[in-house]
């Protein structure tokens, strides 16, 4: 009786050395090390998602790293005939006593100037400095930045297709060229009749980005453009007047089309820093965008 008690005592504490052995182990603080948030199989899908972009307008061309929100993660931004390279990463937290911002690809890396009291226009932080002369390597490699302790990559290389035309328009000092304009419309134009009314509306220019569009108004009709569709489709539309701005409805691929604008002096495209006089909220394709106008 007493050797079967000491063999059931004996395979009770095997099994307590197992359970225990089988257990996480124990971070230093307490608590069952964690896995790796870098590691789980969502964050691995969402950084396979992010996708880059290019993006031009009037007022430069940007390269850009989407993440599947929609949301840069990273971008690069070359301003109309200015010869200048700026990096943004909206993920990084300004320091007061960092002025570089280091950006690049392998061994090939390049210091910017940092503004210490972050990019308000863009979030984060921006850094800026003259087109590197090897831009094309920085481009065609996996990229990273790095701001005091903070990294950001790498992130995976753009395509070459956009990694070439994002160089060429940086050495060229100016943005891939613009749709071509359409000329200005004869007083006689339907664009300029609605029903058996002559419009008096001024002719404008809209652009946004994140995804990049573009919109010329003339009268009721809207010429809306984007890089899949560069010539751009004219919408016709009904104008209906507001104070400050108004509202063009129609329909686009079968699907609403509405453009408003708004008086908003010091509207930001979020691209450039520029700034315009008029805001702009659109709906195409049952997504709402926002970008800024002028008029042109």
């Amino acid at each position: 009786m007493r050797f079967s008690t000491l063999i059931a005592a004996a395979a009770l504490l095997l099994g307590a050395c197992g359970s225990r052995e089988d257990a996480p182990a124990a971070a230093p603080n307490g608590t069952s090390e964690a896995r790796s948030p870098s590691s789980s199989p969502t964050n691995t899908a969402s950084a396979a998602a992010a996708r880059w972009d290019l993006q031009s307008s009037g007022e430069g061309v940007a390269l850009a790293l989407q993440a599947p929100e929609g949301r840069a993660t990273i971008r690069l931004f070359c301003p109309s005939a200015q010869s200048r390279l700026l990096v943004n990463v909206p993920g990084f937290r300004p320091i007061g006593s960092e002025e570089r911002l280091s950006f690049g690809s392998g061994g090939a890396v390049v210091a910017l100037v940092a503004d210490t009291g972050g990019d308000r226009q863009r979030g984060g932080v921006s850094g800026t400095g003259a087109v590197p002369g090897n831009l094309a390597a920085l481009v065609g490699n996996p990229l990273s930045a790095s701001y005091g302790a903070q990294s950001s990559g790498p992130h995976p290389a753009p395509p070459q297709a956009l990694s070439r035309a994002f160089v060429a328009a940086c050495s060229e000092g100016a943005a891939p060229a613009r749709p071509p304009v359409s000329p200005p419309l004869a007083a006689s134009s339907p664009c300029l009749t609605q029903g058996s009314e002559r419009l008096q509306v001024r002719p404008l220019r809209a652009i946004g980005t994140e995804p990049f569009w573009n919109a010329r108004i003339e009268g009721r009709c809207v010429t809306y453009s984007h890089p899949e569709d560069q010539a751009g489709t004219r919408v016709w539309t009904r104008f209906t007047p507001a104070t400050g701005g108004g509202t063009w409805s129609g329909a686009l691929g079968g699907r609403r089309f509405e453009l408003r604008t708004r008086a908003q002096p010091g509207c930001s495209d979020g691209m450039s820093d520029r700034s315009y006089p008029i805001a702009v909220d659109l709906l195409v394709g049952g997504e709402r965008r926002s970008g800024c106008a002028e008029p042109g």
